[in-house]
């Protein structure tokens, strides 16, 4: 089967399972139905997604039960990392990776459309509009 990863994120799932997901429409209700459906996977499943920016990160966010993989494909991005309050900025261009790390708050600010591709450990995910601390 094809399909627009842009459009429908993929769950990697227990078991080596890889599932299309719905339409992506990057909404609470969204993650929150994405994460009651998979709930079962617990820390070993990832939410599989490409996204494309033409604004800063409005939010900042935290995965406290895995790492995320962050690769960018086209364009540059900034992505703020924060642990316990000590902030470290990686410029990423296309062709370059990042991982954030369980636990690491993070945003991200770009200064062109910027196209990435994210492999994100959910479980637990918080968005805040500033980290705590």
């Amino acid at each position: 089967m094809k399909f627009d990863l842009a459009k429908h994120p993929v769950h990697l799932g227990l078991g080596a399972t890889a599932v299309r997901l719905r339409s992506f429409e990057r909404t609470r209700e969204w993650y929150e139905d994405y994460g009651e459906a998979f709930a079962d996977d617990g820390t070993e499943g990832r939410l599989v997604a490409l996204h494309t920016f033409t604004e800063d990160w409005p939010t900042w966010e935290v995965h406290p039960l895995g790492a995320e993989l962050v690769y960018v494909i086209a364009g540059k991005m900034t992505l703020l990392q924060s642990d316990e309050g000590v902030r470290t900025e990686l410029v990423l261009e296309a062709g370059e990776a990042a991982i954030n790390p369980p636990g690491v708050w993070h945003t991200a600010k770009v200064s062109e459309p910027t196209t990435a591709l994210f492999i994100t450990a959910g479980l637990g995910t918080r968005n805040e509009p500033e980290p705590p601390g």
